[in-house]
């Protein structure tokens, strides 16, 4: 059975680190014989959620959208930045909307529940955006998202990648195929 895996990164960046890393995680993926699909969250533009808004208009064509891929996809890799010790406001308003239902119909949490994720995180900083891992991880966990304990920081991020993109260092290459095949594993059974 195929792995069916979403990769993005919390950040709308055009040379984004963690966009370079969520890149490379899925090109590892397939590699790996996984059905893997990579989506910028530029492309999907959203209002900063507002339930007065949700009430009077619905969910944003957007956030339809984005829950359709995530519904479709049985695993998420994100590759989110740290800010002040969290992750990026992008990502938690996206995930944000997109755990709000718009049918009657539609079973809670339908984009995450029972779902597998990865996590990684590069920035210019020694730690790597480590600390945005943190609540990161809590957050899925509490929408009943299932994180695999395998996770990667890579500090000094600007150095990280060469030109074409590719992570230089192998350990890290390594640690990152690790994370990718635990998360084709869990997400085949």
């Amino acid at each position: 059975m195929s792995s069916k895996i979403l990769f993005l990164a919390g950040s709308a960046r055009k040379d984004s680190l963690n966009k370079k890393l969520a890149k490379v995680a899925y090109e590892l993926a397939v590699e790996q014989g996984a059905d893997a699909t990579f989506i910028d969250l530029k492309d999907y533009p959203l209002p900063i959620y507002d339930a007065d808004d949700e009430v009077a208009g619905g969910l944003p064509e957007n956030a339809i959208k984005l829950k359709a891929l995530f519904v479709e996809h049985s695993g998420i890799f994100i590759a989110s930045p740290e800010y002040n010790s969290s992750f990026s406001a992008l990502l938690k308003n996206t995930i944000d909307w997109i755990s709000r239902p718009h049918t009657e119909k539609e079973r809670p949490l339908s984009a995450f529940a029972d779902k597998v994720a990865g996590l990684a995180s590069t920035s210019p900083g020694a730690l790597g955006g480590l600390r945005g891992l943190v609540p990161l991880r809590m957050l899925l966990g509490n929408i009943q998202v299932m994180v695999i304990p395998e996770q990667l920081a890579i500090g000094g991020g600007m150095t990280a990648f060469d030109e074409q993109g590719n992570l230089t260092n192998e350990k890290q290459q390594r640690a990152l195929n690790s994370i990718v095949a635990r998360l084709i594993s869990e997400t085949s059974n």
